[in-house]
């Protein structure tokens, strides 16, 4: 048995990129869920009672990208004109931030932009090898949310099947609590995905305004950009507010104090306002648990550790509290 067990170990840690996306599917699978079962009763169409799983878990689908569709639709033109905006104006930009930094004595002499490329860290002689590697990584992370996102849609279809065969591994007499931990997990899990969502929305929308208000050029292409990083948990406010600052002291430093400033009142609403409505009363788990998750998470699997941590710490307090609950025949007794 101790053979085996290191056997399994060393197996699970060769694999362990498949397994990644293999959790990633059940989550994704737990958080939809509800949605799908409420798709699959229509109380709106009198022609039938129930609509096939598979046709509900398309039209889930089809919705989520319909969304993005008109997202991208919507947002996307005024995207594309403000970043070449941007990218013709990166000489001028580049020019005047160069003179400030003269004139307070941190640069010692004029650049162009190409000398400037060339020593920056990085750009040397791998600097092919390192795009092709970044191109590689996205490459690879975009097929393996594909992956997870056809492997979800099966588990979906036979979450029934599923279930009934987990609930194999259990005592019979141990099958009920299983299940009802099992739904818990399910609602939890629906409930991290939806806030995570909501999340990102409130800061991509506050992000436009404030610093639309603000008089920051290139405010939709930030926004977007502080949309993206509040779905990675601790640095991504964080980087995603850095561009913000860096177009703000383009314009002068009055807007630069201006931008820092609604930045950390923006995260300071979110910590203490949306995250412990979300997190706390909606999934159940306390800020504590959250900031040592995002810890461990984030030690061992970098930024895909700290997005999966506290899903996993909502499982593994459902499953902490079952095992410490005493059953009723031993209460009785």
């Amino acid at each position: 048995m101790t053979a085996l067990v290191a056997a399994l170990l060393w197996a699970a840690y060769i694999v362990w990129h498949a397994l990644v996306i293999i959790y990633i599917s059940v989550l994704l699978a737990m958080g939809f869920s509800p949605i799908v079962r409420v798709i699959e009763r229509p109380r709106f169409l009198p022609i039938t009672n129930r609509l096939p799983r598979w046709l509900a878990i398309l039209i889930l689908y089809v919705a989520i990208l319909g969304t993005l569709a008109l997202v991208l639709f919507l947002t996307l033109p005024p995207l594309v004109r403000q970043a070449q905006a941007l990218w013709d104006k990166a000489p001028e930009l580049f020019e005047r931030g160069q003179q400030f930094l003269i004139s307070k004595g941190w640069l010692k002499e004029h650049l162009t932009m190409r000398e400037a490329v060339e020593a920056a860290p990085g750009t040397g002689g791998d600097a092919v090898g390192k795009v092709a590697g970044a191109a590689a990584n996205v490459g690879g992370g975009l097929f393996g949310l594909l992956t997870a996102l056809i492997l979800t849609f099966y588990m979906l279809v036979d979450s029934k099947t599923l279930r009934e065969q987990v609930m194999l591994f259990f005592p019979r007499r141990h099958r009920p609590r299983a299940s009802a931990a099992s739904r818990e997990v399910v609602l939890k899990i629906s409930a991290w995905l939806g806030g995570q969502l909501l999340l990102a929305g409130a800061i991509g929308a506050t992000s436009a305004i404030g610093l639309w208000a603000l008089g920051i050029p290139f405010f939709y292409v930030l926004a977007l950009l502080s949309a993206v990083g509040e779905m990675i948990p601790v640095i991504g406010p964080i980087l995603a507010a850095i561009p913000a600052i860096a177009v703000a002291s383009t314009v002068s430093l009055d807007k630069v104090l201006f931008v820092v400033i609604f930045f950390v009142l923006q995260q300071q609403v979110e910590n203490h306002v949306l995250v412990p409505k979300i997190m706390s009363r909606q999934v159940g788990v306390s800020p504590v648990t959250v900031i040592v998750s995002l810890l461990i998470g984030g030690s061992l699997l970098g930024i895909v550790g700290a997005i999966l941590a506290v899903p996993t710490a909502a499982i593994l307090q459902v499953v902490a509290a079952e095992l410490m609950t005493e059953e009723p025949d031993a209460i009785k007794k």
